[in-house]
This record gives structure tokens, C-alpha cells and sequence, in this order.
């Protein structure tokens, strides 16, 4: 019978290097039977059972001692393309560093945590030898195939533990203390189980199996029933005990060895240390290197923004948004890098999930805010909340790091990102809109929401991600930067900055929060041991008061006034007449809707796009030369609805010209059109009324008034159409740098419900409604 079932197990097809392993085996575990590598200079490579039995993680100095040889060996005879911060990194950090290039490699054919594979392949590719370093990736291939747990195949490898009476499997595992039984329970990830007990000196060796469990490799064994013998002996059946519940220790399960995958504990001071044997650039450099980027393919502020990335790892509560194109890896550092964060693909999640539910206990009552050290909201967009309040809790979370749930006030750590994409170019959304518009209508430009975050990372400035970004040096094992991060979080840097300056007076105590807050994440990160000069000091204050500035700009656009104060800097404290504001290179004087002159039959005009259905501004160019009164357009489009909207112009401008300026002889004229979609959202039918101004313009050689735009709809049948989303035009024409604009007198009764500050920003100027002369008048200043 145990032929058959070995024969049934049987894979039809083995993977030629792991039957080279054991052919005999059908149940082979290839981290137990693998045979060793040969080195370049023919001495074996350490053996998984090897490096399994005795930790690799014994100590914070040492993961593998033959990584670190041959990790020296190869910096030291130029391999790789090493550099400086290579040997540096191989000197000062043995054993905690690994060839990034070869994560990547395997990062393609094999969907497992980024620690894992480095893990591995810090036990199987620690060589310089070509010929070694393949045998090494395809025994990690092997051993990710038969040992690595993937939630589908938790019984093929429940069937192996049980056949082979013991086998080694890599998973994240977990325990709890339970008290009644006076044991660790434990549990994974991915092999469905029942819980067993956890020898109690694993839990003592390793804490961070209490706290939310880690990942390990780990030989468990199986312990088969003992049945009575007796049983069929005698004619009477055995009576049957009655059966109490089974427990952990009931399991046939139990754990031979367990050595930790993630680092189990990590030297802060011995790490922080290391720093000063690095210059700022080398340092940077390994910190880019160790996230998987080449920081010389980057330029210092694009370094600058790959760190900035980090800081939500580094520092308590705080709040980050990127918005920018697809492509640039904005969600790579939280998926990747840290286990310590997770990624809310979608943006999608339930109030009770982000903050806990209302009257439960554990886990359950925290929420995920409260079990991690940064919550990550990818694609902004999607995010929505069932809850109403879900936003208004955010915003109290987001502001102090407490939030009320039932009768209870409770604290968490947990940093928030939020990113998303910008689907057109940041001159035109500033043009139009704000920075924020991406975010879902639950937000509905909530003005004190945003102005909870700390920092704007303008993610069109990044570029990218190609090959060429993408490290082949070597860098920390992710695990070690993570529980830097981990670590770095105690501490505080935010006073560093009273070292030297001082804020100005246009900061508010939130602006003051958010700028302290990244420049002290900022630091930790470049410098842990808190070793500051003043230059270095002034590079990181003015990176992030830019970023918070932005918020700012934003703020200032969305509610006026109350956030009028943008001019964000800093000052010498001991000089205080040197006094420095912080630009922010988006943030442009220049306007669409220059306040000079234009030439006559030139008009700016403003509507919703018949493509996009946004509203824009538009140019439109009209000349009139010699002819016989027809008009010739250009750049209007095929949209019918565009042309019929422009013929009703020329139509009512035939018909009503001489009432706006006797004399102007239009009948022996041509009229030229060229229309400029100023903004790239397509052609707009809603913009007749500016183009018959336009033309009366051409007509008369009479300029329109300087800083003007003109919405409103002209019909063939003369007569005028209802001017549409007011507060939206007015906010668009403020962005286009518009001083005045022409409105009806019907929209008096709209403007009552429209902020003091956008009306004082752009003046309207009246005319009768439905008189199209009158508003031409108005425009001409006739």
C-alpha cells in the first residue's frame, strides 16, 4: 500500500534540478537533501542544513560567513561593476547585504516577499563564480517550488509532512500564549493547519512570532496515531471514552527547528555607528541601492523623492500623498520593501477595518491602523467609504493620531499614504483645477481634509521606471532596511532644525508639524546619528518645506482666504535679516489670460469641452481681411455640435454687428478663425458668445478688454442659453489669471452661494440677459 501511495504522489514531471537532488525520493525535501555547491575556488558552500541548523541570524553581525568572504572577495577584485559604496557596504556591513540584481532575477519567476529571496539567495549565491551562482538560483528555484507554501497547495504539503514523517516549509507562523493550557499556539500564513503548540524556547529566541508573526523556515514533523492493538483481539468491541475537545497539543504537528527568514532583532546603535565610515552622497547611495534603485541614474532631487518615499516607514502619523504619472513605482516601497506595511490596492475598505470595530476586542478592536506601521491607499480615486463619517474619522486620525470608536478614544502609529495619478500635465490641472482633483467626490474638496497632510510629493518629477533604474550593486537585505525604519521610529529629529533656523511667520501650526515631521524622517535616514551640519540642515528644510507648501498652494486655491498665507520659508537664527521663502516650481506667474492688451479679434473664452465635458479656456483668433463675408476656420474639430455653435455666431453677427458699431462695413470682409484649445481638453460648443465679441472685435479693430474671459451660448434662433456651474467657471478663470468676467445679470442670484474670495478674485461685469450687443458693448468698452 505504500508503494501505491508513493507512486500516487509521484509528480509526472520533475524539474531536472530537483531530481537530480534525490531521484529516488518522491517525496524529496530539497532543503534537506540539496547537495552543495562548489565555490569558485573549489571549497563547498555552506549547506542549507548547514546554515538552517545553526541560524543565520545568530548574531547582528553575521547572517553567512561564506557571503561574507566572497561578497569581500568579489568588491575587492572589481566584479559586478563595483564602486566605492560597494566595498564600503561589503566592509561595514557583512553578511547584512546582498546583489540586487539577482533579487530582480528572481523577483520575475517567482512571487514570494522580496526578504525571502534575498534571504536565499544569501545562503545559495554568495559567490563570486558564474557557473555557481546559476547552481545556486536553480536550488532556490527548486526549493521555492517543493518548500514554499502557496495558500492552493497547503495540502500537497500537509500530504509530504505526513509521508516523509517530516519535512521543511517556508511560511510566515505566528503564536499566541494560551493561558488555560499553559503553552504557545501557533499557526501560519499560508498551510492550513490546525494550530500547534510552539516550543516555548522559539517564542523566548524570537518575540516577533507574539507580534503578528515572521517569517521562517521551518521542519515540521508528523506524529502518526498510535492505534490499540488490542482492538480486534476480542469479540467485544472496546468501549469507547468519551472524547474531550482537542487542543494545540492534541495536533499530530510539531515544530523540529524554526530559523527566522525576517531579522529577529537588529543592533540599532551598531548600525547607527556604521554612518560615519559613509559620506552623505555614499550613504544616500546604499539607502537607494538597498530599496532595489540606482541612485547614479538620478538626479538629486529625483533621490531626494525616492527617500522621501521611505519617511511614512520612518516616522510616526505621517501623512503622505503622491500624485503623479503611471508608471513610476509609487506603490513599490510599501508592497516590497517593509512587512511592516500594507497596500490597499484600489483604495477600497471598510471603516471597521481601517479603525476597528466598535465593540470588539483583540486585533479586530485596533484596526489596521493600529497593526501597522503605514496604511497605503493606492489609486485614490477608487476610494470610497460606505461609512459618511468614515472621512470625518480620517481626519481626527490624521490630525492628532487618536480616533474615538463606541465610547473609547484610541492611539495608533500607523503613517498614511495615499496615491493616485494625474491624467494630464501640471500645468494644465493648475490651470484649471487644483492638485487634489483626483481624489473621489467623498472628499468634495474638504479643504481642512488635505490640509492634514504633512507633505505633496510630486510624482511627474520622478521618472519612469526603466532598466537603467534598477540597481546591480549591492545593498541592505530589505528585512535590514525595514527594521531600521522599524527601529529609527522611537526617536524624534524634529528639533535639529532650532539648531540653525527658525520658521517664518507665514507658518500656522499645522504647516510647522508637517515640515518638522519630514525633515526629521529625512534625517534619520541620512543621518541616524543625528550629526548634522548646517548645510545639511538647510537641504532638508527646504525639500520639505517645499513639499508642504504645495499643500498649501492647493489649500489656497480650494478656500482662498483662510489659507492666503503660502509664502512658506525660514530664516538664520543667528542673522534674522537673512530671510529665505521657499518656492514651488510647479507654481508658475505666468498666466493663460494675460492682463495686457490683445490684438483686436482676439477674445478668451470659457466653457465645458464637448470631448471631455471639463470646463477650459480657450483663445479664439479672429482677422478680417478683404472679401465677401464668409468665415474660414481652423482647429475647431468634426464635432457638428462645435460647428452649428460657430455658424450660429457668424449668423447672429451678420444680423446684430451694426447695433454694437455703426459703420463697420462688414459685408466687404472675410472673416479668419483660429481656434486655440489653450489647455488640450478638446473643442467646446459653448463658447458662440465670445466668439461673436470676437469677430465685432476684427471688425471694428477694437481690442476687448484686457483680463477678460466670456462664457455663454448664442443658438441659431438668436436667442441665449443658461449659463451652467458658475462657481466651476469662476474657479478655472481665477487659475487662467482672468481679472473680469461677463455675465449675465441672471447670475446675480448663482453668486450668492460662491465664496467672497473668488468673486473679489475675478470681477464680474453685467449685462441684460439674452442681449448679446449689450455684453459686446461691454467687452469693447464702447
Amino acid at each position: 500500500m505504500r508503494e501505491n501511495e508513493e507512486n500516487f504522489f509521484a509528480p509526472s514531471s520533475v524539474d531536472p534540478a530537483v531530481e537530480s537532488w534525490d531521484d529516488d525520493a518522491v517525496f524529496a525535501d530539497p532543503i534537506a537533501t540539496a547537495p552543495d555547491a562548489t565555490a569558485s575556488d573549489g571549497a563547498p558552500v555552506a549547506s542549507c542544513d548547514e546554515t538552517i541548523d545553526g541560524s543565520p541570524y545568530e548574531t547582528d553581525d553575521a547572517i553567512n560567513e561564506a557571503m561574507d568572504e566572497a561578497s569581500a572577495a568579489a568588491a575587492a577584485d572589481g566584479l559586478f561593476g563595483t564602486d566605492e559604496v560597494d566595498r564600503l557596504a561589503v566592509e561595514h556591513f557583512p553578511g547584512k547585504i546582498v546583489r540586487k540584481d539577482l533579487t530582480a532575477l528572481m523577483k520575475r519567476g517567482a512571487n514570494v516577499p522580496t526578504f525571502v529571496l534575498e534571504y536565499l539567495l544569501g545562503m545559495y549565491c554568495s559567490t563570486d563564480d558564474p557557473v555557481a551562482v546559476e547552481a545556486g538560483l536553480e536550488r532556490i528555484r527548486g526549493i521555492l517550488l517543493n518548500n514554499y507554501v502557496r495558500p492552493d497547495e497547503s495540502e500537497v504539503i500537509k500530504s509530504k509532512i505526513r509521508e516523509l514523517g517530516s519535512y521543511t516549509v517556508i511560511d510566515k507562523v505566528s503564536a499566541r500564549l494560551d493561558e488555560r493550557n499553559d503553552n504557545y499556539v501557533a499557526s501560519f500564513t499560508n498551510l492550513r493547519i490546525e494550530p500547534f503548540v510552539m516550543p516555548a524556547e522559539y517564542v523566548r529566541q524570537f518575540t516577533k512570532i507574539l507580534q503578528g508573526g515572521i517569517w521562517c523556515i521551518m521542519r515540521i514533523q508528523y506524529t502518526h496515531p498510535v492505534d490499540d492493538g488490542f482492538a480486534d483481539i476480542f469479540d467485544e468491541p472496546t468501549p469507547k471514552k468519551k472524547e474531550k475537545s482537542r487542543g494545540s497539543q492534541d495536533s499530530p504537528f510539531s515544530v523540529i527547528s524554526l530559523n527566522p527568514i525576517q531579522m529577529p532583532n537588529l543592533d540599532l546603535n551598531s548600525m547607527i555607528d556604521q554612518r560615519r565610515h559613509f559620506t552623505t552622497e555614499q550613504w544616500q547611495g546604499l539607502l537607494l541601492r538597498s530599496a532595489g534603485y540606482e541612485p547614479t541614474a538620478l538626479t538629486e532631487k529625483e533621490r531626494m523623492h525616492f527617500l522621501e518615499r521611505m519617511v511614512p516607514l520612518i516616522e510616526r502619523n505621517y501623512n503622505l500623498c503622491e500624485l503623479g504619472p503611471r508608471g513610476t513605482g509609487k506603490s513599490h516601497i510599501y508592497k516590497e520593501i517593509s512587512p511592516y506595511a500594507i497596500l490597499l490596492s484600489g483604495g477600497q475598505t471598510t471603516t471597521a477595518n481601517l479603525f476597528g470595530r466598535m465593540n470588539a476586542r483583540g486585533e479586530s478592536r485596533l484596526g489596521l491602523v493600529g497593526l501597522w506601521d503605514c496604511v497605503t491607499f493606492d489609486e485614490v480615486a477608487g476610494m470610497n467609504f460606505k461609512d459618511a463619517n468614515a472621512v470625518q474619522i480620517m481626519k481626527d486620525y490624521m490630525a492628532s493620531g487618536s480616533y474615538a470608536r463606541g465610547r473609547d478614544t484610541l492611539n495608533a502609529d500607523a503613517s498614511i499614504v495615499m496615491e493616485g495619478n494625474i491624467n494630464d500635465s501640471v500645468q494644465n490641472v493648475l490651470k484649471t483645477t487644483h492638485l487634489f482633483d483626483p481624489f473621489p467626490p467623498e472628499f468634495n474638496d474638504d479643504s481642512a481634509f488635505f490640509d492634514r497632510i504633512h507633505y505633496y510629493l510630486p510624482g511627474w518629477e520622478i521618472p519612469k521606471m526603466r532598466s537603467n533604474l534598477l540597481t546591480e550593486h549591492y545593498g541592505l537585505i530589505t528585512d535590514c532596511l525595514s527594521e531600521f525604519c522599524k527601529e529609527m521610529r522611537r526617536k524624534d529629529f524634529t528639533h535639529l532644525i532650532d539648531r540653525y533656523f527658525r520658521l517664518n511667520s507665514d507658518f500656522n501650526k499645522r504647516d510647522e508639524i508637517a515640515v518638522r515631521k519630514t525633515f526629521s524622517g529625512l534625517a534619520k535616514l541620512l543621518f541616524p546619528d543625528g550629526e548634522m551640519a548646517k548645510d545639511d540642515v538647510r537641504w532638508i528644510l527646504e525639500y520639505a518645506i517645499e513639499g508642504r507648501r504645495r499643500v498649501k498652494e492647493q489649500l489656497k486655491i480650494m478656500a482662498g482666504v483662510e489659507f492666503i498665507d503660502v509664502a512658506l520659508g525660514y530664516y538664520d537664527a543667528d542673522d534674522p535679516t537673512d530671510v529665505r521663502v521657499v518656492p514651488v516650481p510647479e507654481q508658475s506667474d505666468g498666466s493663460l489670460v494675460p492682463d495686457a492688451p490683445l490684438l483686436p479679434g482676439h477674445v478668451f473664452a470659457i466653457g465645458h469641452s464637448a470631448v471631455t465635458g471639463e470646463c477650459a479656456v480657450y483663445k479664439l483668433e479672429n482677422r478680417a481681411v478683404a472679401g465677401e463675408f464668409k468665415l474660414q476656420t481652423e482647429g475647431l474639430g468634426r464635432s457638428r455640435a462645435v460647428q452649428e455653435a460657430f455658424k450660429a455666431a457668424f449668423n447672429y453677427f451678420e444680423n446684430n454687428a451694426p447695433r454694437v458699431a455703426p459703420g463697420m462695413h462688414i459685408g466687404v470682409k472675410d472673416y479668419l478663425l483660429f481656434f486655440n484649445d489653450l489647455q488640450g481638453k478638446g473643442p467646446s460648443d459653448e463658447v458662440s458668445l465670445a466668439e461673436f465679441v470676437g469677430l465685432c472685435s476684427a471688425a471694428a479693430n477694437r481690442p476687448v478688454a484686457p483680463a477678460l474671459v466670456i462664457p455663454g451660448v448664442l443658438r441659431m434662433s438668436g436667442t441665449m442659453g443658461e449659463l451652467r456651474d458658475l462657481e466651476d467657471i469662476l474657479r478655472v478663470a481665477r487659475n487662467a489669471g482672468a481679472r473680469r468676467i461677463l455675465l449675465p445679470m441672471s447670475a446675480i442670484r448663482d453668486l450668492q452661494d460662491i465664496s467672497s474670495e473668488l468673486i473679489g478674485a475675478v470681477s464680474p461685469d453685467f449685462y441684460p440677459d439674452g442681449d448679446a450687443v449689450s455684453a459686446a458693448k461691454k467687452a469693447l468698452e464702447l
